[in-house]
């Protein structure tokens, strides 16, 4: 089992390309990383990894042998999936991410109660608004608004979320309430964004009599946390496009206004995705009927201010 730690340690390092992530990833100290990497190459007999004081990348002799590692660990991984649908106790390690608010609201606060029903699944939770590339960072499951880019990924639909736009009274009393969407653009009002290095929208997709319509809008303040732009519309910092369910409390205490009904954003999808082979695996499959029951139930009782 040494031996395959060590070379699970090896695929992790190469796959964050850095001894710090890796280990925080596994759970294991840097300097536990470091020997193990050394114990393999010594057992190899060639060095795997080029370093410098900011860059590990790795050489020749390990991006060869990374992708026989990966096939070994992924057949593992595979093979102990059939053992658990076999014996009926799924076990293992789950990685899963999910956006901010959606994780927060829906994703972290069932874990507790799908670890009690299945204590021998581990479940590790990555909250973040930016793109995960699932692939290089190991994760098994997305939840995921918005549609799905990445052909090698499959992708499980949950439900179709309303979104909404919507505005503080205290805002729309001082810019006026826009009558129609073209006053969103060009400066007229102050629109919050969702931005992060490498999003590749940065327009506001509309419902119109003409069809969906994209507005490049604008304002003074973005953030890489939809939360934030949350908090912000509501100190009468200006306007946010979101799902209804998130802004709904604050809708039904009148903290939030919903401008442009007529021509609201186009829904977006809730939705599970992940490599096509995870859904072999009993666990992961576990995982994706609790959760998708779960956020269905959830949301439609935000939705309903139970």
């Amino acid at each position: 089992m040494a031996y395959l730690d060590n070379i699970a340690v090896f695929v992790r390092v190469v796959e964050l390309s850095n001894l710090s992530a890796a280990g925080r990833d596994m759970r294991i100290s840097p300097a536990v990383v470091s020997n193990r990497i050394k114990e393999l190459e010594k057992h190899l007999g060639v060095r795997l990894f080029n370093r410098t004081t900011r860059q590990l990348t790795p050489t020749e002799h390990g991006t060869v042998f990374y992708a026989g590692a990966k096939q070994v660990l992924e057949a593992i991984t595979m093979a102990e999936a059939a053992v658990s649908a076999l014996s009926g106790q799924p076990r293992g390690t789950i990685r899963v991410t999910a956006p901010l608010g959606l994780g927060r609201r829906l994703i972290a606060s069932g874990i507790p109660e799908f670890r009690d029903k299945y204590p021998d699944i581990e479940v590790r939770l990555r909250l973040s608004d930016h793109d995960v590339d699932m692939m290089k960072e190991g994760i098994d499951v997305a939840f995921r608004l918005g549609v799905l880019e990445d052909s090698s990924l499959r992708m499980r639909g949950i439900m179709n979320c309303e979104r909404v736009l919507v505005a503080a009274p205290a805002y729309l009393e001082a810019r006026g309430e826009p009558t129609g969407p073209d006053q969103l653009v060009g400066g007229g009002h102050d629109c919050l964004m969702l931005r992060y290095p490498g999003m590749r929208e940065h327009f506001w997709t509309l419902k119109t009599p003409s069809g969906p319509a994209k507005f490049e809008v604008r304002g003074p303040f973005d953030s890489d946390d939809g939360d934030v732009l949350t908090g912000w519309a509501l100190s009468g910092r200006g306007i946010i496009n979101k799902p209804r369910f998130e802004v709904e409390p604050f809708i039904r205490d009148r903290r939030l206004k919903v401008i442009l009904p007529d021509t609201p954003p186009i829904p977006v999808q809730l939705a599970a995705v992940y490599p096509h082979k995870k859904l072999q695996d009993p666990k992961v499959r576990l995982l994706l009927d609790f959760m998708a029951e779960r956020c269905q139930r959830l949301i439609n009782n935000l939705l309903a201010g139970k």
